[in-house]
């Protein structure tokens, strides 16, 4: 019974492009003890490469906005309001394919001491700021033309973007994506490990050299790799899902368990996945008190679909043998 729908677990993404399109962000605001802030509290939405304000929006009961229809590409959020200090975010990569994305910022109460002293939002690599004007064109040339699945056109404009700022971590990244889009995996691996060696705080080349390891069934290197990500942007739920898949494909399933349940502490939309794969941890564990507890979690966050369809007769079956 425990492996019979293993392969219900979330497919793999191959990679995560920062493509043409359209998506959503969330953000959440919270003060420095991870309390939400009061509602109403200013959020703006900033281009990063024009520092233009693209659009507002004001916290809701939960200390939460959301922007719609974002196109993909740099973006930073700034955070004012009365009873707080001014706050930025810092570069946020927007990633229109995903449909939607959720990030946080730490602000600090008036009088609170400095940001330098307390957790905050994803660290930003110097180099990140560093990119110049003609680069950031290429790049984004680059972007028209993969939306176009132009992937050669794309790769000649990542070349010309990374010949003007050798450092350019997210032009690197793309060019994976593209090279993989061509089925040439290895110079796909070869652009994702200079992304990260030019930039180790780029998360996202982490994240899909975890993807490519496995792809390779190599999970305890992907592992490795999530957990990097995710050190860089813990505030990141679609990193910690990959990473709690990663930790029980590595049957690691005490470290798959406390990852889901990091995961339900947080914003979380489209990942109950996290409860599937909590519930089989539990399984392997022979502790199936917890795993009727974690799919009744996934069915209340999932009510339909396949998997829902499944877990909810597997689930009978379980309940019915325990009477």
């Amino acid at each position: 019974m425990t492996g019979r729908n293993l392969f219900l677990l979330p497919a793999i993404f191959l990679l995560s492009l920062y493509a043409s399109g359209q998506g959503n962000l969330r953000v959440r605001v919270v003060y420095s003890d991870d309390r939400p802030v009061a509602a109403r509290t200013r959020v703006q939405l900033m281009s990063s490469a024009s520092n233009n304000s693209i659009d507002e929006g004001f916290t809701n009961d939960h200390g939460e906005v959301e922007f719609y229809g974002i196109g993909a590409g740099d973006y930073h959020v700034v955070v004012t309001g009365d009873g707080i200090q001014d706050a930025d975010s810092g570069i946020i990569e927007v990633d229109a394919r995903k449909g939607s994305q959720e990030t946080s910022i730490t602000v600090l109460r008036t009088g609170e001491g400095s940001h330098a002293d307390k957790p905050g939002p994803p660290s930003v690599s110097v180099n990140q700021l560093k990119i110049p004007s003609e680069a950031k064109n290429k790049y984004d040339e680059a972007s028209e033309l993969m939306g176009k699945k132009d992937w050669a056109g794309a790769i000649g404009r990542l070349n010309d973007a990374i010949a003007i700022y050798p450092r350019y971590a997210a032009a690197y990244n793309n060019m994976a994506a593209a090279e993989a889009r061509l089925g040439d995996w290895g110079r796909a691996r070869e652009a994702l490990q200079k992304a990260i060696a030019v930039d180790d705080h780029f998360a996202p080349g982490f994240v899909n050299l975890g993807h490519l390891e496995e792809r390779d069934h190599k999970f305890e290197a992907a592992e490795k790799l999530y957990a990097k990500a995710a050190a860089i942007d813990p505030s990141n739920a679609q990193t910690l899902a990959y990473l709690c898949r990663s930790q029980f494909l590595d049957k690691h399933y005490d470290a798959a368990i406390a990852t889901a349940h990091t995961v339900h502490a947080m914003p979380h939309d489209q990942l109950a996945s996290v409860h599937y794969i909590a519930a089989r941890a539990y399984q392997r564990e022979n502790r199936t008190s917890d795993a009727i507890a974690e799919f009744k979690v996934l069915l209340q966050e999932e009510p339909s679909g396949a998997r829902a369809e499944a877990v909810r007769k597997e689930l009978a079956e379980m309940e019915s043998k325990g009477k």
